[in-house]
């Protein structure tokens, strides 16, 4: 029975995977290495727990010997790090060195680890803010071939752990495969992020402070579209090899707001702009052609049908929301970042 060692597993995405994987293949065992920070979430896997095929081990990337401890005793034949700092807002306002332990030096750790262990295939999760920004009136989009272009910690963190892995394949012939998504949305996402931020803040009644004019374009991804992108990844994907996975759905920041009060009916008398935030990018959108041709995967489900679904399941969660914010308070109790507690303050991500 072969072992495949997930990293950051109880986060959105992570915790997402984990539950469709354990469903599909009941022949293999699923170590999910989890350091639980506040976007870790336990309550995402509580389903998985008691399966005999899933195994959870509590442990930080960053920590040398807790990779290699962990590598050892399992024997991981593939490897999927989902282990990421990813609030784009962190990164900049303090927390910068958070990022770079877990997004650089954290990858590099799991890169030794597979390396010396003879890892089949390992899976990097990344971002398509790596690429930088495109103009909101262009029609280009990232290809796998478009330059790193990074203009925030959190994506420089990000585009520096690719690099990693790609040297790692041209150097040692370690079979590294790097994805790039674009902004994900679904059930068990944590609050700080704009969807679930904005539906939430809009349940309250409270505004949605919308950065500049609101017009920032992103390509809106459904979770389990990305789950199965990267499972096609795992098992099919080239080594040495960079996949783009997009939603096709570019929509801007403004119509996000508007639509989440259309769903809710609330007024949009609601949206507060307010001072953009430094650097922030107009517009991502992916050319996902590659993964179409070669793999064979397409996005799947309808973006206005799944928004409402998302929003209604943030509605009808509050207990899980109340549980995530009490334990960012609990795990980062120094956090003073605005964005904390969605429900009375914050700044959209």
């Amino acid at each position: 029975m072969k072992t495949v060692l997930i990293t950051g597993g109880c986060g959105f995405i992570g915790s997402h995977f984990v539950r469709e994987f354990l469903k599909k293949h009941p022949d293999f065992k699923l170590v999910n290495l989890d350091k639980l920070t506040y976007a870790g979430n336990p309550d995402n896997l509580k389903d998985v727990s008691k399966n005999s095929k899933y195994k959870f081990v509590k442990g930080d990337i960053a920590d040398k010997k807790m990779v290699e401890t962990v590598f050892k005793k399992f024997k991981p034949d593939f490897v999927v790090d989902f282990a990421a700092e990813s609030h784009v807002d962190r990164s900049i306002h303090g927390y910068a060195k958070d990022f770079v332990d877990t997004n650089v030096y954290g990858v590099f750790n799991l890169l030794e680890a597979a390396k010396k262990f003879g890892v089949k295939k390992f899976v990097q999760i990344s971002t398509d803010e790596v690429y930088g920004s495109l103009p909101l009136k262009s029609r280009t989009k990232f290809t796998e071939r478009t330059r790193y272009n990074p203009r925030s910690p959190y994506s420089a963190s990000k585009a520096a752990g690719d690099l990693l892995c790609h040297s790692y394949f041209i150097t040692y012939n370690l079979p590294v495969v790097v994805t790039h998504s674009s902004n994900n949305y679904g059930s068990y996402q944590y609050p700080e992020k704009l969807i679930p931020f904005f539906a939430l803040r809009a349940l309250k009644g409270g505004p949605l402070p919308l950065y500049g004019d609101g017009k920032n374009i992103r390509d809106w991804l459904h979770v389990l579209d990305n789950v199965e992108a990267i499972e096609k990844v795992l098992f099919k994907g080239r080594p040495g090899e960079v996949y783009n996975v997009g939603g096709d759905n570019e929509v801007a920041n403004i119509d996000i707001a508007k639509r989440i009060l259309q769903i809710l009916r609330k007024p949009d008398s609601l949206i507060k702009y307010v001072t953009d935030r430094p650097g922030h990018d107009r517009r991502y959108a992916l050319d996902s052609s590659k993964i179409k041709k070669e793999l064979g995967w397409k996005p799947r489900y309808d973006f206005d049908k799944m928004l409402k679904e998302t929003v209604k399941w943030y509605r009808d969660n509050p207990d899980w929301v109340a549980g995530a914010i009490k334990r960012l308070k609990r795990v980062n109790p120094h956090i003073k970042i605005e964005t904390v507690d969605v429900l009375t303050t914050g700044l959209s991500s």
